[in-house]
């Protein structure tokens, strides 16, 4: 079982990794071209959003019970990301006129946080 959820957590930051950045370039590409602004684009910026909470859930499963202090910054941000995607909902009401740009932005951030934990991640050492 633990096996499992580790791969599904290794594989599940490249599901966020590529959702997020692919969201996040198709976002800002929206804000440039009318044409990119389907409603498609907001489905696909809930399957990347959703993917992001889904690596969390999987990696405190992975880490429960477990000496945790070596992949310290790895949690840190994978929470990040969790509440950078709250960040972005929370603000998409103000931001109404700019939400090509907002999400574009953000979109973009969370692949770099994912890089990122990939890299600081326990798969890494």
């Amino acid at each position: 079982m633990n096996e499992t959820v580790r791969t599904l957590h290794l594989d599940g930051a490249w599901v966020v990794i590529v959702t997020n950045g692919l969201t996040g370039a198709w976002s800002l590409a929206a804000h440039r071209f009318e044409v990119l602004r389907v409603a498609a684009l907001w489905w696909f910026v809930a399957v990347a959003e959703v993917a992001v909470f889904v690596q969390v859930v999987l990696g405190v499963l992975l880490i429960q019970g477990r000496d945790t202090e070596p992949y310290q910054f790895h949690m840190l941000y994978g929470f990040a990301a969790a509440f950078t995607v709250a960040i972005l909902y929370s603000y998409r009401g103000q931001l109404q006129a700019q939400r090509y740009l907002l999400y574009g932005a953000g979109g973009v951030f969370l692949m770099g946080l994912g890089l990122r934990s990939l890299v600081l991640g326990p798969a890494s050492g």
